[in-house]
């Protein structure tokens, strides 16, 4: 069950797209990883609506990956000890 949570977390990673969207509008980040605060304030001050909805897409994917590797982390243990006690 960990490694199904890991794989739709890549996938979700892979979908995400928001250092692309980025660098099309020139603005200048750091990393790969664009963080989820300068993607909501991106969102915040942006007024091109098709960017916008670009970036809460973005944002969207960010949190569910987020979320399928916290239960893959959690599911990790629950694994391994069924594993032994069963």
């Amino acid at each position: 069950m960990p490694l199904l949570f890991f794989i739709i977390a890549v996938t979700f990673r892979l979908m995400d797209n928001s250092t692309l969207l980025f660098l099309q509008k020139d603005i200048l980040i750091n990393s790969s990883n664009v963080s989820r605060s300068l993607l909501k304030e991106q969102i915040r001050r942006n007024e091109d609506p098709v960017f916008t909805r670009k970036l809460r897409r973005a944002l969207l994917f960010r949190n569910l990956q987020q979320s399928f590797l916290v239960g893959a982390f959690l599911s990790l243990p629950l694994s391994v000890a069924y594993f032994f006690l069963a």
